[in-house]
């Protein structure tokens, strides 16, 4: 397994983000991603676990992935640390940038837990940095 800078991973269509529980066991969950500067962006709702576990240990591991989560032997991994952001107009504003890459996939996405979860959930954004 090789090693990479968070910057690399920026024109990924997905990463494997891995969070720690408390036991320093890594729970990994396929993610959308955004590049801003030296930074890595990933937006997710406000009550997942990666938030929660974040609030604890904010380490973070990201290697390339499938839509669904699939890691291939010889991806890379970056690490660095999270922090969450979860000023609605940031969020807002990053949002677009999500949209900008992803398109109607995160268009349709987004429409898809509106409904699911009843109005608009509280999403956060997590900052990734080395």
């Amino acid at each position: 397994m090789t090693t990479t800078p968070l910057p690399a991973l920026g024109d990924e269509r997905f990463v494997s983000l891995s969070t720690f529980r408390r036991s320093g066991v890594p729970v990994s969950t396929p993610v959308w991603i955004l590049q801003q500067g030296d930074e890595l962006l990933v937006t997710t709702p406000a009550g997942s676990g990666k938030v929660k576990r974040l609030r604890n240990d904010p380490r973070v591991e990201l290697r390339p992935c499938s839509r669904r989560g699939a890691v291939a032997e010889e991806a890379p991994i970056a690490s660095g640390t999270a922090r969450i952001v979860d000023d609605p107009a940031a969020v807002q504003r990053h949002g677009h940038g999500f949209a900008r890459k992803y398109g109607f996939e995160y268009r349709l996405f987004m429409l898809i837990e509106r409904i699911a979860r009843r109005g608009n959930p509280q999403r956060v954004i997590l900052r990734i940095a080395d």
